[in-house]
């Protein structure tokens, strides 16, 4: 079903154009990365009890933040440099050879680099909103420049390994303290660079989609208002017997589906 028809617009001829101000994607990109050994930053009591496991398996991961950078490409007019830092609350259950394994939590982080078409043009935007019999509100400067959207969906968590520490390399470990406090807020504790022994590593995957957009006119065709034709429904003192029989019986709950 087309979206005019879900409106109940008038899809017959076009009646007039329109300018509006909208944002326009210029290039876009999708990306399925599997994150292999990616660094665990636990909290300090999870980092102590992890010195003292024998195993460990990922039971989930989250995004907390995603950081993204736009810088143009040296000679290359239109081109930019997305630069995407991710922020993972990974959570794990850590086995010490004895009784129920314990859940903890920690962050990691991965970086990369992409290339899109941004076009070009710099213009400032200075904008106010409107008061009646008052003066207006100056809103913030803007501009035409590029900006990036990335979109993901939370990450496939795939395995997770426990390393001894004089096997681990520490070259590409992150500075704690550089990770913004909102981050290290979504932990109950503070997070650490190494343990007394061991180190833990997962692997996980992700599927994103990377846009590089500009805020632009464009010229549309109008075909008509939309008005919506159906009407709000508050809720009822409907008996809530007669509601259970009008369910249907959840066959697949008792018989999934081949």
């Amino acid at each position: 079903m087309k979206m005019a028809d879900k409106c109940n617009c008038n899809n017959n001829a076009v009646k007039d154009k329109v300018c509006i101000h909208t944002d326009k994607v210029y290039d876009s990109c999708r990306e399925k990365d599997c994150l292999e050994d990616l660094r665990v930053y636990l909290t300090r009591n999870a980092q102590e009890i992890a010195d003292k496991a024998i195993s460990v398996r990922i039971k989930g991961a989250e995004i907390v933040w995603v950081y993204s950078d736009v810088e143009p490409v040296a000679f290359n007019k239109g081109y930019y440099t997305v630069s995407v830092k991710y922020f993972f609350k990974i959570t794990l259950e850590l086995f010490t050879g004895c009784g129920r394994p314990t859940v903890v939590e920690g962050l990691a982080t991965f970086d990369k680099k992409i290339i899109l078409y941004g076009s070009e043009g710099n213009a400032r935007i200075y904008t106010s909103a409107y008061r009646p019999n008052e003066q207006d509100v100056l809103e913030s400067v803007k501009t035409n420049l590029p900006r990036s959207v990335v979109e993901v969906v939370d990450p496939v968590v795939l395995s997770a390994k426990l390393v001894e520490k004089e096997k681990c390399s520490s070259c590409c470990d992150i500075d704690i303290t550089s990770v913004p406090g909102c981050i290290c807020r979504c932990f109950d504790d503070d997070l650490v660079s190494s343990g007394d022994s061991k180190t833990v590593y997962v692997t996980i995957g992700i599927f994103t989609i990377i846009k590089l957009e500009r805020s632009v006119q464009l010229m549309i065709p109008v075909y008509d208002f939309c008005i919506p034709e159906k009407e709000c429904e508050g809720s009822t003192d409907e008996d809530p017997c007669n509601i259970f029989k009008n369910l249907c019986f959840p066959v697949e709950e008792f018989f999934p589906p081949m």
